[in-house]
């Protein structure tokens, strides 16, 4: 099993930055300034890929597919109407690359993954609706590029039908995404436990895809163990369209680039020890054997004569009882610290 995926010029995995991708999905309301101006925005930010989504509403749903509960529009009407034209995609892959940033997009037909295939791109990430259309999976696979896997609403048994299928077609390159398809997720159902349950089962790189409100659940994930970052984009909350209600705006996506970082720094090697930087707060905050008065040359120490307080330049408080019975080689000070020298 492969336990780091390159991504273009980017390794993913244990050991390497998070691949934080920004998921503008439809959120460019069919208008080409605004995809652009998000991908400015993430490019600012600092993240690694922006994504989109390549879909044809009849190649989707069928008409006769009823409404979701919650809205009053039918799915095939509804995925029609935020189509991205795929005559932007081209352009928006140059102008992401100018900018620094990988372009990526799910396909959710053949003809996307073939679209996408020429245009070069570095990966091909899988919504997890489709998880379960291993022939479509199968073709993805056969592109030979590494692919993200989202698992919403799997178990492990279809994870690894998944994978088995990928892997017939000679592609090891796979990263795998925990998340909760719900837009937005309740946070009782995001489960980030699983992220080091998907770890351990497969023995590859593990991401979080973040459908929850705010930044603080993706954090969160960081510190289970999460590879990839993807977490929806968007200019303003309030603009109207399907995934704009979920996402971050720009200013949070700043913090949450910027915050992942320091927690990838304050996860450290895991090694319990002192820091160099540490160093003068070991020496002057911890405690040693103090003179408790003056003491004589050549006077038989006592107890009485001892206390243990700050700076840590004398004798570690542990061997205190070393040092009563001994006798001072000089004269010792009260408030000086002792050192082994002067016993």
């Amino acid at each position: 099993m492969k336990k780091e995926v390159t991504i273009g010029d980017r390794k993913v995995g244990s050991g390497h930055p998070t691949y934080i991708i920004a998921e503008i999905g439809s959120n460019h309301n069919r208008d080409i300034n605004i995809a652009k101006k998000l991908i400015d925005k993430a490019a600012e930010a600092g993240v690694d890929a922006v994504k989109f989504q390549t879909f044809k509403a009849e190649k989707l749903y069928s008409m006769k597919t009823p409404k979701f509960s919650k809205d009053n529009i039918k799915p095939y009407d509804l995925i029609k109407s935020i189509e991205l034209p795929r005559s932007w995609q081209k352009n928006l892959c140059k102008y992401s690359v100018r900018k620094g940033l990988h372009f990526l997009s799910s396909p959710f037909d053949y003809e996307a993954v073939d679209e996408l295939d020429h245009i070069d791109v570095p990966a091909f990430k899988i919504a997890s609706f489709e998880i379960v259309d291993l022939e479509f999976l199968k073709y993805v696979a056969k592109k030979k590029k590494p692919i993200l896997l989202s698992t919403g609403m799997t178990n492990l048994g279809e994870i690894e039908d998944a994978l088995t299928t990928i892997r017939s077609q000679g592609n090891n390159e796979i990263i795998l995404l925990h998340c909760s398809s719900l837009y937005p997720s309740p946070v009782e159902t995001v489960n980030l436990r699983a992220i080091n349950t998907m770890k351990n089962a497969f023995q590859i790189p593990v991401g979080f895809s973040d459908h929850t409100l705010g930044i603080h659940i993706s954090l969160a994930a960081i510190a289970f163990g999460a590879n990839v970052v993807e977490k929806h984009v968007t200019l303003d909350r309030t603009m109207k369209g399907p995934d704009h209600s979920f996402a971050i705006e720009p200013d949070e996506m700043k913090q949450l680039v910027r915050e992942i970082r320091d927690i990838e720094k304050a996860k450290g090697t895991g090694i319990k020890q002192r820091d160099v930087r540490e160093q003068e707060m070991y020496e002057k905050g911890r405690r040693s054997i103090i003179a408790a008065r003056n003491i004589p040359k050549g006077a038989k120490i006592t107890r009485d004569m001892l206390i243990i307080k700050r700076p840590g330049y004398g004798i570690q408080p542990k061997f205190i009882d070393l040092v009563i019975g001994r006798r001072a080689k000089v004269n010792i000070t009260a408030e000086q610290w002792i050192t082994w020298d002067m016993i």
